[in-house]
Formats: C-alpha cells, sequence, structure tokens
C-alpha cells in the first residue's frame, strides 16, 4: 500500500507539472498513468505489485466507478437532457445498442468467444470517455453542437451500458444460479436509493429550518453521495446506478448545490479516475499483450475502427451533421474510464473466461487511450477554419469577455 501511494503520488505530481504541455499538445495525463503503471508493475520494473483478486483493486475500482457516474449524472440534468436530446438521443438509442452488437459478433466471430461473453466485452467497451478527447470537447470553435453532443452521450451512456455489464456478467456466473427478480431487485433498489436521498436532502435545505454556508457548500453534495454509497452498501443496491441516478437528481433539482460541487466534484473523480489506470496499468503486463494473440490484436483494431464508426454512420443518417462533424462523432469514441472499472470488476468476478474477456478488453483500452488521447488535438485544429466557426461566435466570445471582466481580443 505504502509502495502504491508513493508510486501514486510522484505520478501524479509528474502529471501535474507536465498539465499545461499536455493540453497544448498531444501528450496525454490518462495515457502518463497508464504507462506508469504499466512500467512500475510486475511485468516490468515489479515495484506496484498488484493482484487482480486483491480487494485494494475491487475497492479502488468500485469507488472510483461510483465518483465518476455520480459527476457523470451531475452534468446531465433533465432539463439539459430535454433541451439538448436530439442529437445524443441518436447516439445513445442507436449508436451504443448497434456499438455493443458489433463488437460482440467481433469478439465471437474473430476470437471464438461463446455468446454471453461476447455481449459481455460488447456491453463493456460500448461507452465512451470525453477525457481522452478534451481538446476537442474544450475547443470552442469545434461546432457547438458537436461538443454538447460528445458530452451528454459520455456522461449518460456509462450508467445505460452498465445494467447490461451486469446481466450479461450475472449469466456469464451461471445460468442456474441466475435470478433476474434478485438482480431486477438489486438494480431498482439502487435507483431507488439513488433518486430519495439527493431529493429528500435537497428538500430539507430548502426549508427555512436549514441552510448551508458558503463554506460548506460544496459538501452538501459530497455528503449526499457518501449516504448513498452508506445506503446502498447497507441495502445490497446496485451501487453504480445509484450513484448515476443520485447525481442526475441533484443536477435535476439542485442547480446551487450543482454549481457549488462541480469543481470540487470532478477533482474527486478525477483522482479516483488516475489511480484507476495507474492500477489498471500495473495489471498489464507484457505477457498479457502478447498472449491474445493476432486475432485479440485484430479485434483490438476493429472494435476502434470499425465498431463505432458503423454505428455512429447508421446512427446519424439524415441527421444534418456535416461530414467532419460525424466523422469526428465516429472517431472519438475512446474507450475510457467506465471500461476500464468495468474490465476490472470482471477481473475479480471470478467466472470462467474472466482472464479472456479482461484481456481482450484491456488490450483495446490501452489501444484506445494511447490512440485518441493523441489524436484529439490533430483533430480539434481541424475545425480552426474560419469557415466552421458560427457567424455568431465572435459576438457571443465579446460578451462572455465583457461578463468575465477580460478585455476582448
Amino acid at each position: 500500500m505504502g509502495t502504491l501511494l508513493t508510486a501514486f503520488a510522484v505520478v501524479l505530481l509528474a502529471a501535474v507539472l507536465l498539465s499545461s504541455l499536455a493540453h497544448r499538445t498531444i501528450l496525454s495525463t490518462a495515457a502518463l498513468f497508464l504507462v506508469a503503471g504499466f512500467v512500475l508493475g510486475d511485468g516490468v520494473l515489479g515495484v506496484v505489485s498488484l493482484r487482480a483478486g486483491e480487494p485494494l483493486v475491487g475497492t479502488l475500482a468500485e469507488l472510483a466507478l461510483f465518483a465518476v457516474l455520480f459527476s457523470d449524472g451531475m452534468r446531465v440534468g433533465w432539463k439539459d437532457l430535454r433541451g439538448a436530446w436530439r442529437l445524443p438521443g441518436r447516439a445513445l438509442g442507436w449508436g451504443l445498442p448497434l456499438t455493443l452488437i458489433i463488437t460482440a459478433l467481433l469478439a465471437h466471430y474473430l476470437v471464438g468467444l461463446g455468446w454471453i461473453e461476447s455481449l459481455l466485452i460488447g456491453a463493456i467497451l460500448a461507452p465512451t470517455d470525453p477525457v481522452f478527447a478534451a481538446a476537442l470537447v474544450g475547443n470552442e470553435k469545434v461546432p457547438p453542437r458537436l461538443r454538447q453532443l460528445l458530452n451528454v452521450e459520455s456522461g449518460v451512456n456509462d450508467g445505460l451500458a452498465l445494467p447490461f455489464v451486469m446481466l450479461f456478467l450475472a449469466v456469464a456466473a451461471g445460468s442456474s444460479d441466475l435470478r433476474l427478480d434478485a438482480l431486477g431487485a438489486e438494480l431498482g433498489i439502487g435507483v431507488v436509493i439513488g433518486v430519495a436521498v439527493p431529493w429528500l436532502a435537497i428538500k430539507l435545505e430548502q426549508t427555512r429550518w436549514f441552510s448551508a454556508s458558503t463554506q460548506y457548500e460544496p459538501l452538501n453534495a459530497l455528503a449526499i453521495g457518501l449516504l448513498v454509497l452508506a445506503l446502498g452498501k447497507a441495502t445490497h443496491g446496485n451501487l453504480f446506478l445509484a450513484a448515476f441516478a443520485a447525481g442526475i437528481t441533484v443536477a435535476t433539482f439542485g442547480e446551487r448545490q450543482r454549481e457549488s460541487f462541480e469543481h470540487f466534484g470532478e477533482l474527486i473523480a478525477e483522482l479516483f479516475k488516475l489511480a484507476a489506470l495507474l492500477v489498471f496499468g500495473a495489471l498489464i503486463t507484457p505477457a498479457l499483450l502478447g498472449a491474445v494473440g493476432w486475432q485479440g490484436w485484430i479485434f483490438a483494431v476493429l472494435a476502434l475502427v470499425a465498431a463505432r464508426p458503423v454505428a455512429i454512420w447508421v446512427s446519424f443518417l439524415g441527421s444534418g451533421l456535416t461530414m467532419r462533424e460525424q466523422a469526428a462523432v465516429a472517431w472519438f469514441g475512446p474507450k475510457g474510464f467506465a471500461s476500464v472499472v468495468y474490465g476490472l470488476i470482471v477481473l475479480a468476478s471470478g467466472i470462467a473466461a474472466s482472464q479472456e474477456v479482461f484481456q481482450l478488453v484491456a488490450v483495446t483500452i490501452v489501444l484506445s487511450i494511447l490512440v485518441h488521447s493523441s489524436t484529439d488535438i490533430v483533430v480539434a485544429r481541424g475545425f480552426d477554419d474560419e469557415r466552421d466557426v458560427p457567424a455568431w461566435f465572435g459576438i457571443v466570445r465579446r460578451i462572455r469577455e465583457r461578463k468575465d471582466g477580460a478585455a476582448p481580443s
């Protein structure tokens, strides 16, 4: 534990010192932690020695995904979804299931996995993560509808993919022991806790008897998240659906709580993300990368260059997006943090094909992080052409600068 903490602190300091450079170049903070974990792990230097079955790995994966889903949910309250659903709805309603199915077909016919294991891999690799495409999402010259599409899609698809991951994992664990009513109860309890706890907490603060001070305001949502986590543990509800539902509930009913917690919550989620990426990298060894064989590597490539692009192309037929926008959305389907944690959960589950599933997921995520996080800034620069900038862009920028007290450029 002490060695892992020291390694994380050193890599985190390096990431902070290089963060400005990373925003301007193809250098990626996520890739830095992944590579650092790989180099420090048993496969190379052996400084950080971890096993998939260790409680630390499972606990970290659980807490990390809880924090990320909670913060993701806060980005997409019902108002946001209603106001920006047309394009994200296509990506989520058509793109997500199509990506799952195409990925499963590749795993079954190319690698030879059974259908349940193939569907499990499809569900694990279906979610996307905008963190690895930060230069694209954060570039104001990229069309606003494109940035909004990627933000809403990635904020919601982790939670939408989760029930499929849990279902296929339960089936893979043994159909004779599977009770769909028990699984449904677990998911249902999680949603109830995720909605009820934040709603009650926000309504309490809105009464005349209670009021949070400015200093303690950011801790309000943190307390809500911790209470949801504790109740989920106590009732055996699904923690991840509870976290996602809680985030959406806070965003819907507590705009002030959402705004006060936003920056603080993103920092917490980012710390957990980076720690999980370091652990994930430490579990990847040269032997694992070689064990997947050529079929595994071809699967990983096709999962990136075929599964999502084909699904997005079908999903956005007649949508009105330009070819350049469709190409950007199709390419930026990075297999991000949720896939990392789902892979760790499967590895620790003990199912018969857990090692094989994890290996395929691992090489796909590694390839995705390295490729997507190093091409985001290149694609973003493709939108720097003035022809792609809306006519109102300069006006909006000047208004924003005056509002912030900045001198217009």
